[in-house]
């Protein structure tokens, strides 16, 4: 069975935010709304003090406590692993956005845009009324995953098939793919490198791998 899932090697993100700014763009997301943030993390006690660049989202989770909590059954959870929203169910409770265990939810009642009571012609083209007054957070580009694949595409390999936070990273730290597949990129990256998982304790089983390390043999 097929579950999607995104790595990001904390070795390589520079914090250059090209990830959050193409994220923005491709979705028209408000200002103050970043579905992709990179969260920057100082480290260390002086002198030898390092920062680390930390990707994060919507994690996607095999358990996830937003669709548990959502009364309108508006989020659900595909077969491939995607968590969604329904924005013609959602009725802007605002459940999911307390249960959820990485912010990764948004929700705005009016629309606004960077510069101004108007939208520029970017944000004209991209604005969605449905996505006011509804939760919102990052898809994995579900769109252009799905376009994809019935042109025979492989997400994760097939840039027309991957989200574009991936496409967009300067570095190489994103990867996505299928990590049920022993042979996907995903799987390789996880499997040859230390990695962990963001609040793996409280059981959601996180779509979102983060490498650290080299794995010994």
């Amino acid at each position: 069975m097929t579950r999607y899932a995104m790595v990001a090697d904390l070795r390589r993100c520079v914090g250059c935010q090209a990830c959050t700014a193409s994220c923005k763009e491709a979705n028209g997301t408000p200002p103050g709304v970043q579905w992709r943030r990179v969260v920057d993390i100082e480290v260390g006690e002086y002198p030898d003090v390092k920062r680390v660049f930390v990707p994060t989202g919507c994690q996607h989770c095999a358990d996830p406590p937003c669709m548990h909590v959502c009364p309108s059954t508006a989020t659900r959870q595909r077969a491939d692993g995607i968590v969604t929203i329904d924005y013609d169910l959602c009725i802007g409770c605002g459940y999911c956005a307390v249960a959820c265990p990485y912010e990764a939810r948004y929700k705005v009642d009016t629309a606004s845009f960077a510069f101004g009571d108007e939208p520029s012609a970017c944000e004209e083209v991209r604005h969605d009324p449905k996505k006011i007054g509804v939760a919102t957070k990052c898809t994995f580009c579900v769109d252009r995953i799905d376009a994809g694949r019935a042109k025979g595409l492989v997400p994760g390999v097939d840039p027309d098939a991957t989200p574009v936070c991936v496409n967009t990273c300067i570095s190489g730290a994103l990867a996505f793919g299928d990590i049920e597949d022993p042979d996907s990129n995903v799987s390789r990256l996880v499997r040859e490198n230390k990695s962990f998982r963001m609040h793996e304790e409280v059981g959601t089983s996180p779509g979102f791998y983060y490498l650290w390390d080299k794995e010994t043999p």
